[in-house]
């Protein structure tokens, strides 16, 4: 019967209110013969409107109805569903919320009766009263009926709130373990002589073993078999392997009723490689001797479910010790961190901002931290020894583990996270921990988690709140107990004590505790404004220091600048309030040597960290001109040439730390802001930026210099011309500056006056610029000048002229492939580089016996210079594929084909390397070795120098100074191994090009 428009309209505006997003099939739904009974029961439509998803609900309605045997069943349900609010909030609540429950009841329509009983005794059940429901199962078709049977309660109870989170939870759990028992009990009944012969025990792990399971996961086991008495051995563990093997087939296996879930073995000794079922002696032999920390971490939720229950809880008995000694082991939280980062590393890209268990922020988060921390305070507190987070993260509170404002935040944002699984989960008990980008899914599911007026866009503010609250998790649970216990100390009041508080900072990789804990003491005691703030900054900051390769540096570096900067009102307040500078701070400091030592001699420049913008603020190095204007007023304003260098190097230091801090906080990232992952943007910036400076501190020493011996204008003209990587700006922390001095006489000046001012120049440069200072040196080198270091150290216009048209060599002519003016003279500077042009982009290109000559000088040099005992296929400068491979190759085909590529006719390596590309002069493939291999060796360089201090071409020997270069290069903890792998991979891929294209092999 077609409802009357005006009646129709009616219902239409009523089912939109009560939350039909299809009012129009919903009221043919009402309208059918199904529901014709109650279409006019206002009861009916409100208690569709209360469930998750109205449409769902009725749809699932209907086809219950039209299931039932015949009129008097689906009456007879009908009638019960409208009498009896318990049933209706219970199945409607289900039809709500899972299409695949429904899918059941239609196919078994008297499954809705499970729904009837509501005593108190029904509000919980164990694994007893599910056994009772699995009880009649004798094949794996009616075991998954029955297990659906009792699942359909476990979910009425969910969704109408009758239990909680962890109660669901736990109750999947327990019709886990009594699947499980009849899994088994059916396998046995099929080979009964099997199970004469032996004893098997399973043990239940993970989510299952923690009483926490998922709707829909898979169900980790481990068997642990023994012969009955008299029986052989290895009969008996066969027959047990086969038991469980059936058992696991049954849980497993797809038949006409769909499937349970999987039952996965893979925590067993050795995976899936090792036997199914071992002896209670051979888990024992190879936990003790084989085991890594993670097969620890998961023993910690393991726990007898099924077959021999005696045997089962042996073998917790006798692993137990093994799992609180876990924390002992070399590396056992960057073990645990490893894995953590493995997990998340592995989600793929296109789903990690919806993984809601692994990705960033998820329930794998607060599971690992909470496991942590019962590993490392679990050998002495037997109350935090529980398989179940949220009761073992409510012991941590308990104990002052984590703080207890702490703990219920993170409780609060687990329980959020594991509803939105699970009811994610049920909808089509399916596994899946996504959550669903469509818009109708997920104000399903904003609905069962009772988001009425906007569930969309509370759904995803209440989801993205509760991730940014596990997020803080590593800060909150790890570092705030530390300073608890510091703070309190005097008083006696520490919720940790002293050796606890010890145990932590050595499971977070400090390596001098008691060190570590007289900074925090001295940081963070007191009753002092100062104090107050440092215990706000010093949880985040010691979380950072402790995800750097050293962290114990990082903290006394940062007691030591606090110290120096206690007193100055702006520097807390910087760091508290700019959220950039207390990270960018923590990262400069624990990454090496060179940073915290420019900083400790200038901690004003803390200011540089912060969020400042554009030329002069925050990370972003300084362009030449600014530079330079800045030194040579500071020259200006000084009282003599020795106060104006010192000065100019003041400039340099600050600059300097300007420069290696923003390498820094660009190679390792910060939480505000990823790592940088153009290298050879991040190589050209540092090259850059060190050139500069280098160049305008030259330019500063150059008139100081000039002020004092001669005032204004020095007789002759002066300049000075870059080399080698400063003519590149390719200059590195540790680099010398190479230079060539080149002078002129002013009209009307004597020569010998003229040559004698020039010499008195360069030799108060080089005496001022190698004073002695803490400040890393400016040393320069002018070897590269005319006849070596036996030729005059500067040297009039005509002179080199004169010099390079009779006496260059081809390797002089080389060299001068980098010749590029730097301070001094403009106009004298410019007419060099006219002159040098036509020798370094010789017409024509180079001849064949210049090219022998070059060639042979490359292998000669490879022979020679290599240091003795160095690892060539390690050594950045001279070994193969490193710098001087590239370098050379790139300045053969500039000599060979400058004069007829202007694009070759630039000092940059990585430039010209282009331009040759680009030319067809070298394939593209090639192009691109040859580029990364050089810019690897930089960045290994650079590295070096930032991590010990002090330059080298290898990479550090000292494990911690290593670990640190690696880090600096992308490479986490423990990936050591794959760094040097990484880079002599690289260089080996250069080197053959260089073979190629260089040598003409």
């Amino acid at each position: 019967m077609t409802a009357a428009p005006g009646r129709r309209s009616s219902t239409f505006t009523r089912l939109l209110r009560h939350g039909f997003t299809d009012p129009s099939a919903a009221e043919r739904l009402l309208d059918g013969p199904e529901l014709s009974p109650v279409r006019s029961d206002p009861i009916l439509l409100e208690a569709l409107g209360a469930v998750a998803d109205p449409d769902l609900a009725l749809r699932g309605l209907v086809g219950l109805l039209e299931a039932q045997a015949d009129h008097t069943a689906r009456r007879g349900l009908l009638d019960t569903l409208i009498a009896a609010k318990p049933l209706r909030d219970r199945l409607l609540g289900v039809l709500g919320a899972s299409a695949a429950l429904a899918e059941h009841l239609a196919r078994h329509p008297r499954d809705w009766e499970a729904l009837l009983t509501y005593e108190p005794q029904d509000l919980h059940p164990g694994v007893e009263e599910f056994e009772r429901g699995l009880a009649e199962a004798d094949d794996p078709v009616s075991l998954r009926v029955a297990y659906r049977r009792c699942l359909l309660s476990i979910a009425a109870r969910d969704v109408c709130g009758t239990t909680d989170v962890a109660e669901t939870a736990a109750e999947l759990a327990d019709l886990a373990t009594a699947t499980l028992r009849a899994a088994l009990r059916i396998a046995g009944a099929a080979a009964p002589q099997d199970a004469a012969l032996c004893r098997l025990a399973v043990i239940a792990m993970g989510k299952c073993g923690g009483h926490e399971l998922n709707y829909v996961s898979d169900v980790d086991v481990i068997f642990v078999g023994e012969a009955v008495e008299g029986a052989d051995e290895g009969k008996a563990l066969r027959a047990a392997t086969k038991l469980a093997s059936h058992m696991m087939r049954i849980c497993s296996e797809t038949t006409v009723e769909g499937s349970i879930w999987p039952v996965d073995a893979n925590l067993r000794p050795e995976g899936r490689n090792g036997p199914l079922v071992r002896t209670l002696s051979s888990h024992l032999a190879y936990y003790q001797r084989w085991a890594k920390t993670w097969e620890f971490q998961a023993l910690l939720k393991a726990r007898p479910v099924a077959g021999d229950l005696d045997l089962g809880t042996e073998y917790v008995a006798a692993v137990e010790p093994l799992v609180w000694k876990a924390a002992e082991r070399e590396n056992f939280v960057v073990d645990v961190q490893k894995m953590r980062r493995r997990v998340v590393e592995n989600i793929p890209a296109a789903e990690v901002e919806r993984e809601l268990k692994l990705g960033p922020g998820g329930l794998r988060d607060v599971e690992f931290a909470v496991q942590l921390l019962q590993l490392v305070h679990g050998r002495s507190d037997a109350s935090l020894r529980s398989g179940t987070t949220l009761d073992a993260l409510q012991a941590l509170a308990a104990g002052g583990y984590v703080g207890r404002a702490d703990a219920v935040q993170l409780d609060d944002a687990y329980r959020f996270l594991r509803s939105m699984e699970h009811r994610i989960q049920l909808y089509r008990l399916r596994r899946t921990h996504l959550v669903p980008e469509d818009e109708d899914d997920q104000r399903r599911l904003g609905r069962s988690l009772g988001l009425r007026t906007d569930p969309v866009v509370e759904l995803n503010r209440e989801w993205k709140r509760h991730a940014a609250v596990v997020r803080r998790l590593h800060e909150k649970i790890f570092y705030r107990p530390l300073l608890d216990a510091v703070a309190q100390l005097a008083t006696g009041e520490a919720r940790l004590s002293l050796e606890a508080a010890r145990e932590r900072l050595v499971a977070l990789g400090y390596a001098d505790p008691a060190a570590a804990l007289r900074h925090l003491e001295a940081l963070a005691s007191g009753v002092s404004r100062k104090a107050a703030i440092q215990r706000t900054l010093l949880p985040v900051l010691l979380a950072w220091f402790a995800d750097s390769a050293d962290p114990d540096a990082g903290l006394l570096n940062f007691r030591k600048v606090s110290d120096a900067l206690g007193k100055t009102p702006w520097y807390l307040r910087l760091l508290r309030d700019e959220g950039a500078a207390a990270e960018n701070l923590a990262r400069v400091l624990s990454a090496g040597r060179l940073a915290p030592d420019l900083l400790l001699r200038a901690p004003e420049a803390v200011a540089l960290l912060g969020d400042g913008d554009g030329d002069g603020g925050g990370l972003q190095p300084r362009g030449r001109a600014p530079l330079e204007q800045e030194i040579l007023a500071t020259v200006g304003r000084a009282e003599n040439a020795e106060q104006a260098v010192t000065a100019a190097r003041g400039v340099r230091r600050r600059e300097l730390f300007r420069t290696a801090a923003g390498d820094i906080v660009s190679s390792y990232g910060t939480e505000t802001r990823p790592a940088e992952p153009d290298q050879g943007a991040l190589v050209d910036r540092v090259g850059a930026a060190v050139s500069d400076l280098t160049a305008a501190t030259l330019a500063g020493t150059l008139r100081a210099v000039v002020r004092e011996g001669w005032g204004d204008t020095l007789p002759t003209r002066f300049a000075v011309i870059g080399m080698g990587r400063f003519g590149g700006h390719e200059l590195g922390y540790g680099s010398d500056a190479d230079v060539l001095f080149v002078h002129e006489p002013r009209e009307g000046t004597d020569e010998r006056e003229a040559s004698e001012a020039a010499n008195r120049v360069v030799a108060e440069m080089r005496r001022l610029l190698q004073v002695p200072s803490a400040d890393p040196p400016l040393l320069i080198d002018a070897d590269l000048r005319p006849e070596g270091k036996s030729g005059p150290l500067v040297r009039t216009l005509k002179s080199y002229e004169a010099y390079y048209r009779r006496w260059s060599l081809v390797w002089e002519s080389q060299a001068l492939l980098r010749a590029e003016p730097v301070a001094g003279d403009e106009e004298l500077g410019r007419r060099f580089i006219e002159l040098v042009d036509p020798l370094r982009y010789p017409a024509q290109g180079l001849g064949e016996d210049a090219v022998r000559e070059i060639r042979r000088l490359k292998a000669r040099m490879e022979s020679e210079r290599l240091p003795r005992g160095a690892d060539p296929k390690l050594h950045t400068k001279l070994g193969p594929g490193g710098l001087s491979d590239v370098e050379w190759t790139v300045q053969l085909l500039q000599m060979r084909h400058g004069w007829a590529e202007p694009g070759l006719r630039t000092t940059r390596t990585r430039e010209a390397l282009g331009a040759a590309c680009a030319a067809g002069l070298i394939p593209a493939e090639d192009a691109e070795t040859l580029d990364e291999a050089w810019v690897l060796a930089t960045r290994v360089r650079n590295a070096v120098m930032l991590v010990r201090g002090r330059a080298g071409d290898t990479f550090p020997s000292e494990s911690r100074e290593l670990t640190a270069v690696g880090r600096y290069l992308g490479y986490g903890p423990g990936r050591v191994g794959e760094l040097l792998d990484g880079y002599r991979r690289t260089a080996r891929r250069a080197r053959a090009v260089v073979e190629q294209l260089f040598y003409g092999a």
